[in-house]
Parts: C-alpha cells; structure tokens; sequence
C-alpha cells in the first residue's frame, strides 16, 4: 500500500459546491465541486518521472505497484480523499468567457512531504461540473507531450507544473483534431500532474464577476497565507503585496520562456499561474527557426495574439485582468495602476539581462543593447535555427574564428535553414555584427573558459522540438513507447553535451516543416 501524507489545506480553507454529481452546470459561491473520476477498461502505464515521484514521497516500488496505476489513473481513491474540479472564469483570446473551471482536470489529493504541499491532479480522467460541452477526456498524443514538456522544462530551469507520469485509458476518444468536420477515434489517455497549487487568475476572475467578495477575500487570504510566506497576510496591504510578487514571479517567468524559446499557445488568463509557473500545456511549441511572429496555436493563426514576440504583452494584459478582480475587494486603483507600471519596466531589463548572458557578456550598456537587437533581427531576417545558433555561440574560439562571409556561412551552416548568397545583404550585416560581437568579448576580456561554461549555462543544447514530440507520439500510437524514455532521459540534462544524443541536436527536418504535429497544433486532445 502507497502511504501518503494527506493534507487538503484547499478544501478545508475554501467553500465546496453542495451538489456533487459531475453534472454540468453554473456553480456560484464555491471554489470547487466534489467529482468522481471515470472508470476505465484497462489502464496501462505508459511513462513515469522517477524524479516527480520523490515530490509526493513514492518510492520506486511504488511506482512499479498495481495500486500506483489504480490510484493516478483514478480507478481506486485513495483512503480519506475527496477529488474535486475547480471553479474559475476567464478571458480567453481577449475576451470574456465566463464560466470556465477544471473541465477535464480533477484534483486528487495534496500531499505534505519534506516541508513541500504538493497538489495532484489528474487531466483527461472523465466530465466534471465545468465540462461545458465536452467530455473531460484526453488523448494519448497531448498527454504525451505535456508529459515530456513538464518534465523537460522543469530541467531547463523555468518554473512549471510537474508531470508524475502518463497512462493508457484502454479506451477510444473521439477528437476532430483538424476542427474540419473529421472527427476519428484515438487513443485515451490520463496525465498526473503535480504542483503547490494549481490556482490560475480565472480563479479569482470567477470570484469577482459573481460579486462574491466574501470568497474572493478568503481565496487570497489562502493564497497569500500558503504560498507568500514573506507577505504578511493580516497587512491592510497584503492584496497589494501579493498583486506586486505575483507580477514579478509573471514577468520572470515570460523571460525563461524567451530565453529558451517556448511559445505557450495558449496564453489566456485561465492558463496564467497564481504563483507563477508554467501551467496547462495544450498546443505550445519551440521556436525552431528565430521567428518572433510565430504560433503554434492552429486558432490563433489568424490574429497572433500569443505569438512568440508577443508573450510579455499579453502577461502585462493577464495582469491587468487580475488586478481588476483583485480591486473589488481592495480598492487601491492608482496603487495597483503603479505596481503595473512597474511590472512593464521590468520586462526590457529582464529581457535585455537574459540576452546579453546567452551572448556571454556581462555589463548592460547602449553597446550590449545594440547587439542584442541587431542579431535578434539577423535570426529573423535569414531563417536560423534559435537554439543551434546560441548553443554554437556558446563554444566559439574568437581566436580561430573568421568574421567573413566565408566563416560565417562554414561556422553557422548546422544553423542556417537555408544557405545564404555569398553576396547578400544579410551576410554583410552577420560579418558587421560579429566584428562588433568579437571586439566586444575581447575588451570584457573574460577567460575563454569561464565564458563557454556560462553560456552553455543559459543555452540548452537540448530541447523538445513539436518534431521529435511527434515522433515520440507516432511510435507510441503502434505501442512502441522507446522514443518516449529517450527524449525523457535526453531532456534531463539538456545543458550537458550528451553526445550519445547528438542526432537530436540538428535543425528541424523538411518533412516537419508543414506535418501536422510539428508546425502547428489545434487545441482539440
């Protein structure tokens, strides 16, 4: 038997839904419905994050016990538990969606384990209250890649949910994956994600537009009190104090995903983290080629509006959504408009921080500045590879590199898309930059070494291109599940050389450029 140290601080802080069918419907003045998750016909455990495990105390025979598949798939509910959905609302795409919540996510359990409250949820187990007109399930290919994504971006060093491990259902789903009138069966499958909270701003959204000032105030009474330990949560300016750390922890976090380049997708206010982390991987994706107009969100095609240039706008736009809910019940307009003004300052300093680091440089200047736009503006003008050209950055010999066009195309040739003309106005512009760069690394005069460890430090070799994803998918479809253990292994130290894996550190093939899976994805899974 699994032992758990059970603790739903949640439910017992927060008010519950009196009704506790999983019946879809409007709920008012409570934070969450009790729900039952679905019953399967034979769940098969597929993938497993050791490391996840240690979170909530399992022990590698756990892991291999027929009551840890009973348990994360939910077929059996763990002793002295009650699963529950969420309540909350939402913008979504810019505008107001009502009525949202946990539609296919129901909560296990928390668990308190070496001083850290973990919460557990399963996505894809069955309908909830906030199902609206879906059925609550998921299929084996999203599970796949939020399960790989959590787990690899936990590793990169940008905070996230975690992924405990990903499971087979035994049962067909139904999904219109190309939204053009072709629904088909696919695999199901559960994910188990862990996190200390899976609160989003729509939770408190929900709470504000209802009116329900009572609870909104008991909800960020709970969040400051459990999750800001260094706010004091009877301070008249607590609500403040939390709006200004939740900024930052928000810009922060936009900053990683830049630095790394991961495009969320789906950046609505429903998928924005309460305490900052990445949350709800659905049609996200990894910059291949340098392109800051770019989104791997099939529905956002049209406007762009999470494109991957764009994401610290919309988390300043998020933010404001959050402090109007936040004002209902602690007034303070032109305090909360300041902290804003403020977030919105620090997102050049942080971007322009994290650029000159994957640039080995030190002192944020004019100088540092310019180069840092003028080779964001190289990468996109000729279609280069962002992670191979920053990893091979990271290893340059000054000493031995030739600036000309005839070094640059040789030294830069795993990079570039397409092989540039020797006479282009795009090579000038590479050899004028990496004058500049060159003679700017040599006056900082940082020792060689100690620049290609910091940069390797910031520029992952590694990281989870949609492609390799869908290989991995692909594979899993015929019941082969290798490729799965091998990304998830790769992408455990995506800093290290790994040499072993130096097959995945190569340009996204030309037969992904337009394959479904690897360009774009739909929301449908």
């Amino acid at each position: 038997m699994i032992q758990l140290n059970i603790d739903n601080s949640f439910t017992r802080s927060l008010p519950a839904d009196p009704d506790t069918t999983n019946k879809v419907r409007q709920v008012r003045n409570a934070a969450y419905s009790f729900v039952n998750p679905m019953h399967f016909s034979k769940p098969e455990l597929i993938h497993v994050s050791p490391e996840a495990a240690t979170l909530i105390g399992l022990t590698s025979a756990d892991i291999k016990s027929s009551y840890f598949l009973e348990i994360f798939s939910g077929q059996r509910i763990y002793p002295n538990t009650k699963p529950y959905a969420m309540a909350y609302a939402g913008h979504q795409f810019g505008n107001w969606a009502g009525q949202l919540g946990d539609g296919r996510a129901i909560n296990l359990f928390e668990t308190l384990h070496e001083g850290r409250r973990i919460a557990t949820q399963l996505k894809g187990a069955g309908s909830t209250p906030y199902s609206r007109h879906a059925d609550g399930l998921a299929v084996l290919r999203s599970s796949i890649r939020e399960h790989l994504c959590s787990e690899a971006m936990h590793h990169l060093g940008v905070p996230t949910t975690r992924s405990l491990s990903v499971i087979k259902t035994g049962d067909q789903v139904i999904r219109d994956m190309f939204y053009d009138g072709h629904p088909a069966p696919e695999p199901g499958a559960v994910v188990c994600r862990l996190s200390p909270t899976f609160l989003r701003f729509g939770n408190f959204e929900f709470f504000a537009a209802n009116g329900d000032e009572k609870n909104l105030r008991k909800l960020l009474e709970y969040t400051i009190r459990e999750f800001y330990p260094s706010i004091d949560s009877t301070s008249k300016s607590s609500g403040l104090d939390f709006f200004r750390e939740i900024c930052r922890k928000t810009i922060a976090l936009i900053i990683e995903w830049q630095r790394v380049g991961f495009v969320h997708g789906v950046m609505n206010t429903d998928n924005m983290s309460a305490i900052g982390l990445t949350i709800d991987y659905g049609p996200y994706g990894w910059i291949d080629n340098y392109d800051e107009d770019w989104t791997p969100n099939t529905t956002d095609a049209e406007l762009r509006r999470y494109r991957f240039g764009r994401q610290d706008s919309v988390a300043l736009w998020n933010l404001y959504q959050l402090a109007n809910a936040l004002h209902t019940i602690i007034g303070h307009a032109d305090a909360l408009r300041d902290i804003l003004d403020e977030a919105e300052k620090l997102i050049p300093i942080g971007y322009y921080s994290m650029m000159i680091k994957k640039l080995g440089l030190r002192d944020l200047d004019e100088e540092s500045i310019d180069l840092v736009d003028r080779v964001r503006k190289l990468l996109q003008q000729h279609e280069t590879d962002m992670t191979i050209f920053f990893r091979k950055l990271s290893t340059l010999d000054i000493s031995a590199f030739q600036p000309d066009k005839t070094g640059i195309t040789s030294w830069m040739g795993e990079a570039f898309y397409s092989s540039p003309d020797n006479n282009s106005a795009v090579l000038t512009d590479w050899e004028k930059w990496f004058v500049d760069y060159i003679a700017r690394l040599k006056r900082e005069n940082i020792p060689v070494h100690q620049r290609h460890l910091d940069m390797k430090s910031v520029n992952p070799k590694y990281v989870l291109r949609n492609y390799m994803a869908q290989m991995a998918i692909d594979a899993a479809y015929k019941g082969d599940y290798t490729l799965v253990d091998e990304l998830y292994e790769m992408l455990r130290k995506p800093y290290e050389d790994q040499p072993e894996y130096d097959r995945w550190f190569v340009r996204r093939p030309d037969w992904a450029r337009t394959k479904a899976g690897c360009s774009m994805l739909s929301c449908s899974s």
